[in-house]
């Protein structure tokens, strides 16, 4: 098979689909790999590099485009790069399609079979292609959150952990899942007061059990959240609803209730957000103030760490990568149903459920697709 791994052109986005352990796997296995000049720059890899693994380098995206049969990215194509998709090319990226009806209506014209990162699933019910994001997210959360609370960002002059005979901060964290657990872990150890919501308790007994009563933990109601953000100096939302919309936990009435120069640091913002208020920026302009609270809402958070990112991802992805290049993507998505989960839009249909029911289009079922 033919895999191109074009240049990520969003704004600040220096990661990318394959690093040259990767390309060497996938020629070992007789593939021939497509990368743009310059594709790794960003992460401090040459393009001596990937020739040396095996790769092909080639001067033009637009070529890559043509001439490849599988994309593999990271982020979701832009506009310009969804017009370069042809009916059977196969796509494999992170998509977030359920708050983006512009890049869905795209990507069902192309005719192009797009395999979604962030709804392939793992045989424990994870998402094994979303986590590595989701602990680097997290993580990301508290630094960028404590860094907005200086005063010289407008916010509220508050170091996070505090001085001895001076409180630290109180960080709010909405969701504990992955990115909510590694929010948790930085924001302890930099001495924050944390206090993590969910609705799940087998969650909050994972928590209690993982850090003990240094973190305080509440099952999530609107009540509970209304209150806690009026007490929190930095909220993060972490939540998540595999491949659906994300749920809007603070309303704008609730931050009118807020502290002045608090701050909110939405990870959720690829699904939409979590709050009634974010919308997505970018690492050029990460934030914006309203009602006087400080809004971080970075749509690829992780891009801010691009090595650390890229090299956490294709560990992750490369076995389904190989999967989908050694089979082709209907026997490999036979094969394993946990990669099949992945397929949102194939042949201008929609094929993930959480995706459909989010933009009122009609669902193809998966069933019918691998038959077909």
């Amino acid at each position: 098979m033919r895999i191109g791994v074009p240049k990520e052109i969003k704004d600040h986005e220096d990661r990318v689909g394959l690093v040259p352990a990767s390309v060497r796997e996938l020629t070992a296995h007789g593939h021939t790999v497509l990368i743009e000049a310059g594709a790794g720059k960003g992460i401090g890899i040459a393009d001596a590099a990937y020739e040396k693994a095996g790769a092909k380098i080639i001067a033009s995206a637009d070529t890559i485009w043509a001439d490849a049969e599988m994309i593999i990215k990271v982020k979701e194509p832009l506009a310009s790069e969804r017009k370069k998709l042809r009916a059977g090319q196969l796509l494999f990226t992170y998509l977030h399609l359920a708050p983006d009806a512009e890049q869905t209506k795209d990507l069902i014209a192309s005719g192009a079979t797009c395999i979604a990162y962030e709804t392939v699933t793992s045989p424990t019910g994870g998402l094994p292609l979303l986590t590595p994001m989701s602990e680097v997210a997290g993580r990301m959360a508290v630094q960028v959150g404590a860094h907005a609370l200086e005063n010289a960002d407008g916010g509220r002059g508050i170091l996070l952990g505090g001085v001895p005979g001076v409180a630290p901060a109180k960080v709010l964290v909405l969701g504990g899942g992955v990115s909510g657990t590694h929010a948790a872990t930085i924001a302890l150890g930099m001495g924050a007061d944390v206090t993590v919501v969910d609705r799940s308790l087998d969650a909050l007994r994972r928590l209690t059990a993982q850090f003990g009563s240094q973190l305080k933990t509440v099952a999530s109601t609107r009540d509970a959240v209304a209150e806690l953000v009026t007490e929190a100096d930095l909220v993060i939302g972490t939540v998540l609803i595999p491949g659906a919309a994300t749920p809007k936990l603070v309303t704008r009435d609730m931050l009118k209730t807020m502290k002045p120069g608090s701050v909110i640091v939405d990870v959720a913002i690829d699904q939409g957000g979590c709050t009634e208020t974010s919308h997505a920026t970018t690492h050029s302009d990460p934030t914006y103030v309203i009602d006087n609270v400080i809004h971080y809402c970075v749509a690829n958070m992780p891009g801010g760490v691009a090595r650390t990112s890229t090299f956490a991802l294709t560990n992750a992805t490369l076995p389904f990568a190989l999967a989908l290049a050694d089979k082709g993507w209907k026997e490999a998505l036979k094969a394993d149903k946990h990669l099949a989960n992945g397929l949102n839009v194939h042949a201008g249909q929609i094929v993930c459920p959480a995706v459909a029911e989010a933009l009122g289009l009609p669902l193809k079922p998966l069933a019918e697709v691998l038959a077909g």
